[in-house]
């Protein structure tokens, strides 16, 4: 009997484990979403969780008695806790301003009773092993937890389960681990504490039902205040928050809280992206989109009846089959992605490029702005070396840049980190109006000597069917008139993988403007 409440210890451990390191996870997913800044957010929540954690070791040594039992309680109120922490950052959001101050609230209490777990199960487990097997295996069971508990996040609670249902998972775990215990050693507790307990286990199990029942509908209303319009699809997928709204007869399409694009101005913004490039380039036959899963961009490239053969790579398949099935977008790209010439590959951008033989007359870059260290490697020095290199003579790169006045410094570096792999560059801009004020840097392979600026003012489009763009925007769209700021090339670094400067000059931009 002795051995068997030994292993039932270490296994609760191993649970809890398990549950502790996806709390982290789902906190820091949260941060992330709802403040931005993902390797700042994560490193503060993990680190302010790890801090409780060593605060919740501390005060468990001045738990002396029933020892077994404050354990059960701990477990009953994490489940709680850890079950909830979604529904009270997205009701936080509906109400108030201070959700960052809920999630960091919520990483603290959290952090300190996952902190108290470990030193009470050697205590109690010191009946039964010496110390020097009973620390290790106490740990062990902990850490293996914690492996599984990863693993757990990255490739079913997330994707599949995602902030909605997986943190109930957690809670299942705790209150189960809890539930057995309590079992375990009912027969040995007075009455009234077994009665306590009991009415504490009912309490938490009909309000993790209750949680359950209503998490979705909970949700969806606190997404939706962060929202004007009507949310007609939300999704979370392994790696990003894809949201669709609707007014009147218009739809906004945003990633992780930022707007992508609109149905009601998206000609605006794809259209400047596609156009000039595709129109300098001398014979673009194969051409590599990278991003771009709403379809749209591919939609104008195909207008090219030259155009031989589109290879789109998305990281994330979710996006790319709402491109391929959603009315919505399908309508929006024409049916783009369905087209025999077009070709999609779920994959990172850079590693494609790494892996990749192919070469092409033109490759558009279609990505969410580097508003992260992750987003930013792909507007990197060592990131537009390769396109250069997969590029054929003449070849054209061009990428969305961000806002030139919104975030100026950001914009600038894009250039000049374009200018430092090879690239003849001419900056574009376009005011887009559900987007405000948005760039786009071009760049010529092997065009030293090539006025781009003035080529492109001369495009007419005669040839091609555009909703916007004509002769006289291409003027607009090349001149950018006098520098309001202070900020020139020469105040901005090269955005490197070693050295990731872009997205702290995009956080740190003007978007008070906006």
């Amino acid at each position: 009997m002795l051995k068997f409440r030994s292993f039932a210890l270490k296994l609760a451990l191993f649970a809890t484990g398990l549950s502790g390191i996806v709390a982290e996870y789902i906190l820091s997913t949260l941060a992330t979403y709802f403040l931005g800044d993902s390797v700042f957010q994560w490193t503060m929540i993990v680190s302010i969780m790890l801090f409780a954690m060593g605060l919740g070791s501390r005060l468990s040594k001045y738990l002396k008695s029933n020892l077994l039992q404050k354990f059960i309680i701990i477990e009953f109120t994490l489940s709680i806790l850890t079950s909830f922490s979604s529904l009270l950052a997205y009701t936080a959001a509906a109400y108030t301003v201070y959700t960052g101050m809920i999630i960091y609230t919520m990483s603290i209490l959290i952090g300190i009773l996952i902190g108290m777990e470990i030193p009470l199960v050697i205590r109690i487990n010191r009946e039964f092993e010496n110390l020097r097997i009973n620390v290790a295996s106490v740990m062990e069971k902990d850490y293996y937890g914690s492996l599984l508990g990863g693993l757990f996040f990255a490739f079913v609670g997330l994707p599949y389960l995602g902030l909605t249902y997986t943190p109930f998972v957690l809670g299942a775990i705790n209150f189960i681990v809890a539930l057995g215990l309590f079992f375990l050693v009912r027969s040995h507790l007075k009455k009234k504490l077994r009665l306590g307990l009991t009415g504490f286990a009912l309490a938490t199990a009909m309000l993790l039902t209750i949680g359950v029942t209503f998490a979705t509908p909970v949700i969806l209303y606190g997404e939706q205040q962060r929202y004007k319009d009507k949310i007609v699809y939300e999704k979370q997928s392994r790696y990003q928050r894809i949201v669709i709204t609707q007014w009147q007869n218009n739809f906004w399409l945003y990633i992780n809280g930022n707007q992508q694009l609109s149905s009601l101005d998206e000609a605006m913004y794809h259209e400047p992206l596609v156009h000039p490039a595709m129109s300098l380039s001398k014979n673009p036959q194969h051409i590599l989109v990278l991003g771009g899963g709403d379809g749209c961009a591919v939609r104008e490239i195909l207008k090219y009846p030259q155009v031989a053969h589109i290879t789109l790579v998305d990281l994330d398949p979710a996006m790319t089959d709402l491109g391929l099935h959603h009315p919505i977008l399908v309508n929006m790209n024409e049916g783009a992605l369905r087209n025999p010439k077009v070709s999609i590959i779920n994959k990172d951008g850079y590693n494609y490029l790494e892996q990749t033989e192919a070469y092409y007359d033109m490759i558009l870059v279609d990505l969410p702005d580097p508003k992260t260290v992750e987003l930013g490697r792909l507007y990197s020095y060592e990131f537009y070396k390769l396109c250069n290199r997969h590029l054929r003579p003449n070849g054209i790169l061009i990428t969305q840049a961000g806002s030139p006045y919104y975030a100026t410094r950001a914009f600038l570096c894009i250039d000049k980190t374009m200018r430092k792999a090879g690239f003849n560059t001419q900056q574009l801009h376009n005011q887009v109006l559900t987007l405000g004020e948005w760039g786009w840097i071009l760049g010529a392979k092997g065009t030293a000597g090539l006025d781009i600026k003035s080529t492109l003012q001369n495009m007419r489009f005669e040839n091609v069917k555009t909703a916007w763009l004509n002769h006289e925007a291409m003027s607009l769209i090349t001149s950018f008139g006098k520098n309001i700021y202070a900020f020139t090339a020469d105040t901005v670094e090269v955005n490197t993988i070693h050295n990731p400067v872009l997205y702290q000059y995009y956080l740190k931009g003007n978007w008070d403007l906006y």
